[in-house]
């Protein structure tokens, strides 16, 4: 509990602190930018400004993950009641899908338990993957496509947003069921981020419902696909493919919990695509296209 609090206690000052740091950057590159106009060689004001507008950015963006994480750890800290009825929520689930007929998810990870080095891959996947990706692709778009970074960044925070409201109302991951064939397989091999954090992460066990890991990675792939050319980018399919097999075989979430998750995903596109178009990169890099042109007249004048 006391580690929970550190955790999004340090993620909110790390948050503050780069909020802090791209105003500054902000306001040293504007400064600069018109200390040196007028100057006959070297790097122009223009460009000056803009690498300091980049830097901003950076660190505003990165701050704004923060926070969110931040606010992902407090709400799992919150949902931390009522056990029993977690536990019982989590059983209602399972019985729910078996009768169903979907597959049993204790039958995947007893298919893996006899391999130590697949368990415990998996165990690291789980634990580092999802955020990995996300911050790789995330900043990948903000460098090299910036006119669709705005829009899969609001599709991560609304979704995440959604998730987290949900959450509210604790669900147990299967591997807290030990009676309905299930263990803990990151606990087994001391990879949990439950309490001795794989990567240095403390988070909550009763959000499994519904499962960020399966929003997170599906977003990924979709931007990459949407945004890279060339046929290698079809390969970011199996991102999705192996997360949603890694969430399953560690038992740390239901097929459930995926379904919800894609279900909220899909509706945060829908009102997206609503509120804002399928914006095509050359419309919203047009509406960039004023604020540089001014830039340019002024230093220009």
């Amino acid at each position: 509990m006391q580690n929970l609090t550190l955790t999004w206690q340090t993620s909110v000052a790390a948050s503050a602190a780069l909020y802090g740091a791209a105003f500054t950057v902000r306001r040293i590159a504007a400064k600069r930018a018109v200390a040196a106009t007028g100057a006959e060689a070297g790097e122009g004001p223009g460009e000056r400004r803009g690498a300091g507008r980049v830097a901003a950015d950076v660190l505003r963006e990165a701050g704004t993950l923060l926070a969110l994480f931040a606010l992902w750890q407090v709400v799992g800290h919150l949902s931390l009641m009522g056990t029993d009825h977690a536990l019982e929520r989590a059983e209602w689930i399972h019985r729910t899908e078996t009768d169903l007929g979907l597959p049993d998810e204790a039958s995947w990870q007893r298919a893996v338990v006899g391999h130590p080095w697949l368990a415990q891959a998996a165990n690291y996947y789980y634990a580092t993957m999802h955020f990995g990706v996300m911050l790789v692709v995330l900043l990948w778009l903000f460098l090299r496509h910036r006119e669709r970074y705005a829009w899969v960044r609001t599709t991560v925070v609304a979704t995440t947003a959604v998730c987290l409201l949900i959450q509210f109302v604790p669900v147990a991951p299967p591997r807290m069921l030990p009676g309905n064939g299930f263990m803990d397989l990151a606990a087994q091999y001391g990879q949990s981020v439950y309490g001795n954090a794989v990567a240095g992460v403390v988070a909550d066990q009763l959000s499994a419902m519904p499962s960020v890991h399966v929003a997170w990675c599906v977003i990924t792939a979709v931007a990459v696909i949407a945004v890279a050319p060339g046929p290698w980018r079809w390969l970011m399919v199996l991102h999705p493919l192996v997360t949603v097999w890694v969430v399953v075989v560690t038992a740390n979430h239901f097929w459930a919990d995926g379904v919800v998750a894609l279900a909220i995903l899909l509706t945060v596109y829908l009102v997206q695509a609503a509120v804002t178009g399928w914006r095509r990169p050359e419309a919203e890099a047009g509406a960039d296209a004023p604020e540089a042109e001014r830039e340019r007249s002024a230093v220009q004048g």
